[in-house]
């Protein structure tokens, strides 16, 4: 049985290096580079395809839990017009950094199949470790999905509130902090954060007063104006 199975490789291998009898060489680039083409076209086209609002809330466990809080934020309804889909914000734009994103999300798949969090409990009990893995791939790349559209150098801080202001120009102009630092709760309702706003109190102790840190904490569940 072995040896059968060596036999047709070998027969395989050497059709395929063999050279062709009846066409050209340059027949057969030619249509290598249109079938390149075309796999690259198909590929990006299914690509894009999963980048979609549609195909993002296809599955229940997200169109049943943050897609409903995300319909609820400026986000999503504003007076511009302009709506921030799953994609924006959860898939790097540049295409090195989407590959590797679109791989590290296959995982969702295999967590589908076995219900990881397939009803409201189970997703509110995962929340928090869900929450926390994307706010660590945020601040790891500098909230990269945030500045594709808010530009820190086109930024009005005489527009904002005088909280906003303060907190723009001590965290953010000087590269201190990053924008998921501060706006956690900005898309979707923050899970139970019971324990975290501690650990953050005392990160900040050292350079902060104590109405400093308040007025930080404060930002965790509301976008700073």
């Amino acid at each position: 049985m072995f040896g059968r199975l060596i036999a047709a490789l070998k027969v395989m291998w050497g059709t395929f290096s063999s050279p062709s009898l009846h066409i050209s060489l340059g027949a057969l680039t030619l249509g290598g580079f249109f079938m390149g083409v075309m796999f690259w076209g198909g590929f990006n086209t299914a690509m894009e395809a999963t980048n979609t609002e549609a195909f993002c809330t296809g599955c229940h466990e997200m169109r049943t839990n943050v897609y409903e809080e995300l319909k609820t934020t400026i986000h999503f309804t504003n007076r511009s017009g302009v709506r921030a889909k799953c994609s924006d914000c959860h898939v790097p734009h540049g295409w090195t950094s989407k590959i590797a994103r679109k791989m590290q999300a296959s995982k969702e798949v295999w967590g589908k199949i076995f219900g990881t969090i397939n009803t409201r409990e189970k997703f509110l009990a995962k929340r928090l470790e869900l929450a926390q893995h994307e706010w660590a791939r945020l601040e790891a790349n500098d909230s990269l999905e945030c500045r594709n559209c808010h530009s820190a150098e086109s930024m009005d801080i005489t527009r904002q509130s005088t909280r906003a202001a303060e907190a723009h120009e001590r965290f953010l102009f000087t590269g201190e902090k990053t924008c998921i630092n501060c706006h956690k709760g900005i898309a979707h309702e923050l899970p139970d954060m019971s324990g975290v706003e501690q650990e953050t109190a005392l990160l900040f102790e050292k350079t902060a007063t104590p109405i400093e840190i308040a007025n930080y904490l404060s930002t965790q569940s509301v976008a700073l104006e």
